[in-house]
C-alpha cells in the first residue's frame, strides 16, 4: 500500500512538471519566432513614414524592444513596457507618447493592429524579418578606400572648443586642392547623416576620387566634437568654419592657396559669411543654400507644404498671417517669457475665430509648447533675421551656387535670384547658378521633393551633382 500511495502522490508532481517544460518549451518558441525586426508604413495624411520595432532576448528571457524610423533617421528610441503573448505584442515608449498594440497572424510571420500618437489612432501592419531592418544605400562608400583617411582634431580657439573629423587626401601627388564641408541645420556628424543617408560621405568620397583633399567635422556638441550645440548660433558655427580653414592651412600636403567651402543648406549661408570676413577663401560652393532670410523662406516652406496638403487659398492666407504674426512678436520682443505668453494668447485667439482651422492653429497646447520653444532659442531668433545678401555682396571669390528644382525647404527659383543679385551687386562676376533639374533639397531625384520622400529613395547624392562640384572645383582651383 505504501508503495501504490507513493507512486499515486507523484503522479501530479510528474503532470505538473510536463506543464512546465511545455510552457517553458512554448515560451522558447515564441521567443525564437518574434525576436528580429518588424517593420511596416504610417501613413499620416499624403506622407507614409516606416517603422521599425527591434525585438532582442536577454539571457534571462527577457525582451528589449527598441523603435526606428528609418525615414527620419532615428533609431534605438527606447520603450518602457512590453507585453508579449502567443498572440498579441503591446510597446509602450514614453520618448514617442504613443504607444503599439497588434496580433500575431500568418503563423508569426505579421503583426496586425493599432499605432497611437499624441492622441491620434494609426493603423499599422508590420512584417517580420529575423535580420536587422537596413535600407538600401548603393552609393555609400565601405574601406578600404583608395585614398587616405585621418582622424584630425580642429582646434576653435575663439570657442575653446575641439571639432572632431575626417581629413580625406589622395593616395599620390600633393599640394592638393581642399574643401570644407559645412552640414546644414540641426545637431548632425561630420557625415551629415539624416534620413538613413551620409551624404557628406558620399561627397568626400567622390571629391577624394578626383583629387580634391576633404575635411569634413562633427558640429559642435555632437559625436566627438566638444561645446554646447543648442546655444549655438549660425554666427558661432562661423567661427567653426573659419577654424576649419585655419588647421587645413597648417597641413603640408595642401596647397594653401586652394583651400575652399562647401556647405549645404545652412552651410551655404555659413559660407559665404566666412568668405566675406577672410580673402583666403579660394572658393565657395552654396548646395541649396539660401539668399533670402530664414523668415522668407520659412514662410515658402509652409506655403508649398500646405499647398500640397490641399489647403484652400483661404486656409494657407490664414495660415501664413498667424505665422507672420509670430515671427513678427519674436523679432521684436527679446525676453522669451514675455514673447511665450504673447504668442500663446495669439494661438488662443486664432483657435476661437478658426475652431476648424488648418495649419498652425491645429495645434495643441503641448505642440504649441514645443513650437515657442523651438521658435525662440538663440539659433532661431538669428537665423530669422540674417540676410545672405549682406555677405555675398562681399564675396569676391569664385562662387557654384546649385539649387534643385524640387527642393521644398529652400525653393531654388526665388533663392538662386537672390544669390545672383546679390553676386551683381557686389560685382563679382565669378559665379555660376545652376538649376538641377529633378532632385530636391538633398539632390536626390524625387517625385515630390517632400520631406517624407528623403529616407525611402536609395540615392544619396545625384551623380550629376557630384560630377558638376568636382569638375568646378579642380576648374577653379587651378
Amino acid at each position: 500500500m505504501k508503495k501504490n500511495l507513493c507512486v499515486f502522490k507523484l503522479i501530479p508532481v510528474i503532470t505538473l512538471m510536463i506543464i512546465a517544460l511545455n510552457v517553458y518549451s512554448q515560451s522558447l518558441e515564441l521567443t525564437s519566432m518574434i525576436k528580429g525586426s518588424w517593420s511596416g508604413p504610417i501613413h499620416v495624411g499624403t506622407a507614409e513614414l516606416t517603422l521599425v520595432i527591434n525585438i532582442t532576448v536577454e539571457e534571462n528571457n527577457n525582451f528589449v524592444v527598441t523603435i526606428d524610423s528609418p525615414d527620419q533617421g532615428v533609431r534605438g528610441i527606447a520603450t518602457n513596457k512590453v507585453s508579449v503573448t502567443q498572440d498579441s505584442l503591446i510597446v509602450l515608449s514614453k520618448a514617442l507618447m504613443a504607444s503599439y498594440q497588434g496580433a500575431f497572424i500568418e503563423n508569426f510571420s505579421t503583426l496586425k493592429g493599432t499605432w497611437k500618437q499624441s492622441g491620434m489612432t494609426f493603423p499599422l501592419t508590420l512584417h517580420h524579418s529575423f535580420e536587422p531592418f537596413s535600407v538600401k544605400r548603393p552609393q555609400e562608400p565601405s574601406p578600404p578606400y583608395p585614398y587616405l583617411e585621418k582622424e584630425v582634431i580642429v582646434k576653435n580657439e575663439k570657442a575653446k572648443i575641439e571639432l572632431s573629423g575626417t581629413l580625406t587626401l589622395p593616395s599620390t601627388g600633393g599640394s592638393f586642392p581642399a574643401v570644407v564641408l559645412i552640414t546644414g541645420s540641426g545637431p548632425q556628424n561630420r557625415n551629415e547623416e539624416l534620413m538613413g543617408h551620409k551624404p557628406f560621405l558620399v561627397l568626400s568620397d567622390y571629391l577624394t576620387r578626383k583629387g580634391i583633399a576633404v575635411l569634413r567635422c562633427d558640429d559642435r556638441g555632437v559625436a566627438k566634437s566638444t561645446g554646447k550645440f543648442s546655444t549655438a548660433t549660425t554666427l558661432n558655427f562661423v567661427t567653426d568654419a573659419s577654424a576649419a580653414i585655419d588647421f587645413l592651412k597648417t597641413q603640408k600636403e595642401i596647397d594653401t592657396t586652394r583651400i575652399g567651402i562647401a556647405g549645404h543648406s545652412e552651410g551655404g549661408l555659413i559660407a559665404p559669411i566666412v568668405a566675406s570676413e577672410r580673402k583666403d577663401v579660394a572658393f565657395i560652393i552654396l548646395l541649396a543654400g539660401p539668399g533670402l532670410t530664414g523668415e522668407k523662406i520659412l514662410m515658402m516652406q509652409s506655403e508649398i507644404i500646405n499647398k500640397d496638403a490641399g489647403f484652400t487659398e483661404k486656409e494657407i492666407s490664414y495660415d501664413n498671417l498667424l505665422r507672420s504674426k509670430i515671427y513678427a512678436l519674436i523679432k521684436k520682443e527679446p525676453d522669451n517669457d514675455l514673447v511665450t505668453r504673447k504668442i500663446k494668447s495669439l494661438f488662443n485667439l486664432a483657435k476661437k475665430k478658426t475652431p476648424n482651422g488648418k495649419g498652425l492653429v491645429q495645434l495643441d497646447d503641448n505642440q504649441v509648447g514645443l513650437f515657442i520653444q523651438q521658435n525662440t532659442n538663440p539659433w532661431f531668433r538669428t537665423f530669422l533675421i540674417l540676410n545672405p545678401s549682406d555677405y555675398l555682396t562681399k564675396v569676391h571669390c569664385p562662387v557654384l551656387a546649385l539649387n534643385g528644382s524640387l527642393d521644398v525647404q529652400v525653393p531654388f527659383k526665388e533663392n538662386l535670384d537672390a544669390i545672383e543679385k546679390a553676386l551683381i551687386f557686389g560685382g563679382n562676376s565669378k559665379y555660376t547658378i545652376v538649376e538641377v533639374p529633378g532632385v530636391n533639397h538633398l539632390f536626390q531625384h524625387a517625385k515630390t521633393g517632400n520631406v517624407d520622400e528623403y529616407g525611402k529613395i536609395e540615392e544619396t547624392m545625384s551623380p550629376e551633382v557630384l560630377e558638376k562640384i568636382a569638375t568646378w572645383i579642380l576648374k577653379e582651383a587651378k
